[in-house]
């Protein structure tokens, strides 16, 4: 093991930026976990919350009433009702804030048109002043939305309009670039939008152009452009910070770069950077990746050494990875350390245990915490359902998967795309013809209209098997034959149904809420930081 990873090499910070208090849940969180599970719990659940240190309750009361009025629009607009009719309608109480607001909620909503009518709106009203922050943030939603030209066409125009570039909107420019699917090429332009950046005196590159750059090189595995950003770093009056180490740490531990890795971390320790709880937590994962689990068992150990505490990140992510090396006793003992230490299991715990039973053939243990979730009363997440749904799958009972998806629907409970997928995968390789066509149309029903890409995804998984391919072949149904129809149809089905559900992101800041009958797939929080460099360190 490198002699960097040690407990010095990961001591971390004197600062904190918050306090913790510890409050007792109440008794009905523990009744609520599962019979086997409640044994090895050897005292009450404690609730961990975070408290401000400081508040600034004048800057936050102001920010809530803009929130407010931003949300108040967007409930009164809809396609028969026009956004602008209601920007209209409140037109004297409208400000640039609020546009900026209503920017980042489109954007999260993928209605990146509206947010150009919000744009052109705003260039009409006797308040509006051309600001590089406007730009800014909308080149920054169409970068996300994968619209380069509008990106580049709101750069132009901003010039045009007697703005002058800086060093922020440049950022937002490469980031844009850098979510197109031609990888080359956007790296390509974002090196030269680097190198135009230092011959302009209010734009020259800071910590977030490097971040941004670091981290896609080392996504792409350019570990030569890599050393030369971190050589320039050094050298120049810019310095790397821990958001620098920490991105570049999570590209090449989640690229299985492991030697990559350590000798950034190398670097984080000769530069005495010290590593936050966000280092120690990707340094965790990428070790389990690897199943490298002396190292992430050290490393671990480290934090807990160190004046930082784990998150509930930190202990998914090891259940999970002992789960797939079907190391069960191990994942079993890490969650009981969890709740000593006076932790509450979030929804991505109980996933990470399912995931664990899964994988270690214990698919009746699986089941009794998705019943006790369910029963619980709390608002059940889509990826716990498809977490139990896989269990069933990968052990080779598709049946039984077929059963807990009537069970589910009976109740109420409407599945998304994603559960349609791993089911039909299963299926397919199963070779059962009848749960394919039920399956088929249950997806129907529930107005989810699958295209040629879902289907050849699906069957993707066993191109490569002799045995899948051949099960494929022998298919009464003729998956080749229903790939076909279902794409025909595909253009004569609604493009949407009431009953499906919205997809987001998951997030595992957040417990289960208040519904058993409705299963929801968690939305994930979106930074309201204009530099996206910085919003990727923040979400690693």
């Amino acid at each position: 093991m490198p002699s960097y990873i040690s407990t010095l090499s990961l001591q971390l910070s004197n600062v904190t930026t918050s306090t913790f208090s510890l409050k007792k849940s109440t008794i009905t969180d523990f009744n609520s976990t599962p019979p086997f599970l409640q044994g090895l719990i050897r005292k009450p659940f404690i609730t961990i919350s975070c408290v401000s240190a400081k508040r600034k309750t004048g800057s936050v009361s102001e920010k809530s009433e803009s929130q407010e009025l931003v949300y108040l629009l967007l409930r009164n607009f809809n396609d028969q009702k026009p956004l602008i009719s209601t920007l209209n309608k409140y037109v004297k109480i409208v400000r640039t804030e609020h546009c900026f607001l209503l920017f980042e909620e489109l954007g999260k909503k993928d209605k990146w048109l509206q947010c150009l009518e919000v744009f052109r709106w705003m260039q009409k009203q006797r308040w509006y002043v051309a600001d590089n922050g406007v730009y800014s943030k909308l080149i920054s939603v169409m970068g996300k939305k994968g619209q380069t030209r509008m990106a580049m066409w709101l750069f132009s125009e901003m010039r045009n309009s007697g703005c002058r570039p800086d060093t922020s909107v440049y950022n937002a420019l490469i980031t844009a670039h850098l979510h197109s699917k031609d990888k080359p090429k956007a790296l390509a332009k974002a090196l030269g939008y680097f190198e135009k950046m230092k011959g302009i005196e209010r734009c020259n590159p800071n910590n977030v152009t490097y971040n941004i750059l670091l981290r896609a090189f080392a996504q792409a595995r350019n570990v030569d452009q890599v050393n030369a950003l971190f050589k320039e770093l050094e050298e120049g009056i810019v310095s790397p910070d821990t958001y620098t180490y920490n991105g570049v740490m999570d590209a090449y531990g989640k690229n299985k770069m492991i030697r990559e890795m350590e000798d950034v971390l190398s670097r984080m320790k000769s530069n005495q950077t010290k590593p936050d709880i966000i280092t120690f937590n990707l340094l965790i994962d990428a070790y389990g990746r690897r199943q490298s689990f002396d190292k992430m068992e050290q490393v671990f150990k480290s934090l807990l050494r160190s004046k930082e505490k784990p998150t509930l990140p930190t202990f998914n992510s090891m259940i999970t990875n002992y789960g797939k090396a079907r190391l069960r006793e191990k994942a079993e003992t890490m969650y009981q350390k969890m709740t000593d230490m006076g932790y509450t299991p979030s929804f991505v715990t109980y996933e990470s245990l399912i995931t664990t039973y899964g994988y270690c053939d214990c698919v009746s243990r699986a089941r009794e915490i998705f019943d006790g979730m369910v029963e619980s009363g709390k608002e059940v997440p889509v990826s716990t359902l498809n977490a139990m749904l896989d269990a069933y799958c990968m052990n080779g009972l598709p049946t039984e998967a077929d059963l807990l998806l009537d069970n589910v629907c009976s109740n109420g409970l409407h599945p998304q795309a994603s559960t349609y997928k791993l089911l039909y995968k299963a299926y397919t390789k199963a070779n059962i013809k009848e749960l394919i066509d039920k399956l088929l149309k249950r997806m129907d029903k529930d107005g989810i209209v699958p295209n040629k890409t879902f289907f050849l995804e699906a069957l993707g998984v066993f191109g490569s098997s002799g045995s899948g391919s051949e099960s494929n072949n022998k298919s009464p149904g003729s998956v080749s034959k229903q790939i076909k129809s279902r794409s025909e149809s595909s253009s004569r089905l609604p493009g949407s149904s009431s009953k499906q559900i919205k997809s987001g992101s998951e997030s595992n800041r957040r417990l289960p809420g208040s519904s058993s009958k409705q299963i929801k797939s968690g939305s994930g929080s979106n930074s309201r930081s204009t530099d996206s460099g910085r919003l990727v360190q923040r979400n690693s």
